[in-house]
């Protein structure tokens, strides 16, 4: 009887390391909690067909839209722990629980890599009179509640850099008006249209418009500069310590075993350090930031706190 439970346990031992060896031995879902079509979409699709070819087995991506991020990411939080459903989570999670539209957090995820960060731009039209960061902030100083910002929808992450340079600048964040949108595309229809001075944005967004000369961007919000967009200075390099984006990575369930995380880890990242991923991004605009599921969990932390208090500044939550 003894010689049979050993036998059972050590069966039991073997079938839990088969598993994780064997992963994934079924079809994953990558569920995705913005829109098809959209950036983060396409990121999502990419790194699919890429898991796809990397592990064996079909990466089907599911798009679970809608609460400003929070419905698919409560999709990611919420499935089996099991690796079967990962999620590409973005910077909303930091955020959106704040804002009352959900009760999910960055610690309700285990992390397996972050692949991309696209820092936020302070973008004019192309006659204005502003060359520089230092001539805008100082004729809103000069000017309190005379010009008009946009870039997306209030509480946004383009809305909240704009809250986070002022603040830093030493200028009351209520200093300007932001002019909510849906989104950069329809603030930068706004800003050629002059009905707007303003836009903060990704580079990448409003790239055509920036090399046709009707806009210029007057800083990076980047701790370096875009070698995409090398003349572009940094705030950080005309004396504004603030730097600001949007980002994305992979993500699963809580309690998803050590062996699978592992075993996605390692292909996300061989993935993420690829050539071919290097110019996939570089053909969409989208930067590239790499973080190991440790780091990663260590920034989305970090973030976490940081919005907070930003969303304080602009009067979004008490």
């Amino acid at each position: 009887m003894k010689k049979l439970l050993v036998f059972l346990v050590i069966g039991l031992i073997a079938s839990t390391l088969v598993f994780g060896a064997d992963y994934p031995r079924k079809a994953v879902t990558v569920i995705c909690p913005w829109g098809a079509g959209g950036g983060t979409d396409r990121v999502a699709r990419y790194f699919a067909d890429e898991l796809s070819k990397a592990l064996g087995q079909p990466f089907t991506v599911v798009n679970r839209t809608g609460g400003g991020g929070a419905v698919g990411h409560s999709a990611g939080v919420y499935a089996a722990p099991d690796g079967y459903t990962i999620t590409l989570v973005t910077l909303e999670i930091a955020t959106m629980h704040w804002l009352g539209l959900t009760t999910i957090t960055y610690a309700d995820f285990d992390y397996i890599a972050q692949f991309n960060e696209d820092a936020s731009g302070v973008i004019v039209k192309g006659d204005a009179p502003w060359n520089t960061i230092d001539e805008l902030l100082a004729d809103i100083k000069a000017n309190p509640n005379k010009f008009l910002f946009s870039g997306s929808g209030a509480g946004t992450i383009w809305d909240l850099a704009r809250i986070g340079m002022l603040d830093e600048a030493g200028i009351p964040v209520d200093s300007v008006t932001w002019v909510p949108t849906t989104g950069a595309a329809p603030s930068i229809v706004e800003l050629l249209g002059g009905h707007v001075d303003v836009i903060t944005c990704s580079i990448a967004e409003a790239a055509s418009q920036l090399a046709s000369g009707q806009l210029k961007a007057l800083a990076i919000m980047a701790d370096e500069r875009d070698p995409r967009f090398a003349d572009i200075p940094t705030l950080k390099e005309q004396g504004i310590n603030w730097s600001a984006g949007t980002w994305r990575g992979i993500s699963v369930p809580k309690n998803t075993p050590a062996d699978v995380k592992a075993i996605l880890e390692a292909a996300v990242l061989k993935i993420a350090n690829s050539e071919a991923y290097a110019q996939f991004m570089d053909v969409n605009g989208f930067g590239i930031k790499i973080r190991n599921g440790a780091e990663f969990y260590e920034f989305a932390k970090e973030q976490d706190g940081a919005w907070k208090s930003v969303l304080e500044l602009g009067g979004y939550i008490q």
